[in-house]
């Protein structure tokens, strides 16, 4: 079977070869309408035409490969939306994501940002497991660099990461909305980004309807299940205890849910738990359904290729901050107080 060309894509779409070259080249697409990019694009698939991304390559000088160095993201299933978001929209742009994992290993990520630098990636992004600050290599040089649920401390960078203080005033609003005033909190003694803005938002969620922050409902442990049940256990076992929870994270209220069991207290009639992740797993799990604040993820992995794109398209670029809203996912958990 002979190979379709350029040629044969422009014969069939009833266009030049020039509009049939501007509408597949991510460079050029905007100088042909939006019909007609359609329409090449569709008569490209249908005879199977795809542009030779190598020769593409040389005259543009570049590789059409992106970097994505992960601390241990590909490793756990907590964060993998991000890649897959990532990998959708250098794909549909016509891009090639390289994926290398660390495991928090800063020397052997040291090594993989040097091998990503030999195949000659166009830019590199650097995706972390949770909202933190990253250090970027010197020797990446002067290649585009996006830094996603991470930032810099010099806003050297654009960023991506969750608004956490929304995303804990959404949780308290839930609580709030539903008439609850009396509403505890188990924190994550980690010293990241979310601990204090899921903090801030707290007393901001509460303030807004007149609620005098009160520390003593406030359990600060190590995230997981066990400091949820920790927390729980010190919150829900006072005499004027919480009618409500909210925790910092869907493993710690999956260790509250068992305290709550184990004092007799049912979900959601007796004690109203409300979370952050939208964790699947647990939050669809748990038994009631677990209401949880969605960090989103899948949505800032497509914007951080987007704008990586984009600033290698215009070098002249002024590094962006963006802070993304987390929306709700409503399951069984909460109801009014008793």
């Amino acid at each position: 079977m002979a190979k379709i060309g350029i040629r044969d894509v422009s014969k069939a779409a009833g266009v030049s070869v020039t509009t049939v070259s501007h509408a597949l080249s991510e460079v050029h697409q905007s100088r042909v309408s939006p019909e007609t990019r359609e329409l090449v694009r569709a008569v490209a698939a249908r005879l199977g035409y795809a542009p030779n991304r190598l020769a593409s390559g040389l005259r543009n000088q570049r590789s059409y490969l992106l970097g994505l160095v992960s601390d241990e993201i590909a490793t756990s299933p907590f964060a993998g939306e991000m890649l897959l978001g990532a990998q959708d929209a250098a794909y549909e742009r016509g891009w090639l994501l390289m994926l290398v994992d660390s495991g928090r290993n800063r020397e052997l990520e040291e090594k993989q940002v040097s091998t990503l630098l030999q195949h000659q990636v166009d830019g590199i992004l650097f995706a972390r497991m949770y909202h933190q600050q990253a250090h970027v290599p010197a020797r990446i040089g002067g290649i585009p660099v996006v830094l996603l649920d991470a930032f810099d401390a010099d806003g050297r960078y654009s960023s991506v990461v969750p608004d956490e203080a929304a995303a804990a005033r959404a949780a308290v609003k839930e609580l709030t909305d539903a008439g609850h005033r009396r509403i505890g909190f188990i924190n994550n003694s980690d010293d990241i980004p979310a601990s204090a803005g899921r903090l801030a938002g707290y007393r901001e969620g509460l303030a807004e309807v007149g609620i005098a922050y009160d520390g003593a409902l406030v359990a600060t442990r190590p995230p997981g299940p066990a400091g949820g049940r920790d927390g729980a256990h010190e919150l829900l076992s006072r005499q004027d205890r919480p009618t409500a929870l909210f925790c910092f994270h869907d493993q710690q209220a999956f260790g509250a849910y068992e305290v709550a069991a184990s004092l007799g207290l049912s979900i959601p009639e007796d004690l109203s738990v409300v979370s952050i992740d939208n964790f699947d797993i647990i939050a669809d799990g748990l038994w009631p359904g677990l209401t949880s604040v969605a960090l989103p993820h899948y949505e800032m992995g497509r914007w951080a290729v987007s704008r990586l794109l984009s600033e290698i398209e215009d070098p002249d670029l002024e590094p962006e901050q963006i802070r993304f809203d987390c929306p709700i996912i409503r399951r069984g958990s909460v109801a009014g107080p008793r």
